[in-house]
């Protein structure tokens, strides 16, 4: 497959893998396309919309890997 030029195309395919159940998450489906397609996950990072981001975070704080962001007790 060609390198994705277009941000817009790498979110449809990701959000594509999603709704066919290919993957159930985010993280797998982005980590996938960038085996494909064979460019780092940094560089998809640039492609991925804000959507996207927050889905990804939301996951990761899901499974552990990012700190859940804390609230201070309001009264």
């Amino acid at each position: 497959m060609e390198i994705i030029e277009e941000g817009l195309e790498f979110c449809k395919m990701v959000e594509s893998l999603i709704l066919e159940e290919t993957f159930d998450n985010y993280i797998d489906a982005v980590l996938h396309l960038c085996e494909e397609i064979n460019i780092e996950p940094f560089v998809a990072a640039k492609f991925l919309t804000k959507p996207i981001k927050e889905k990804i975070k939301k996951e990761g704080q899901d499974i552990n890997l990012l700190p859940k962001k804390t609230r201070l007790p309001m009264k």
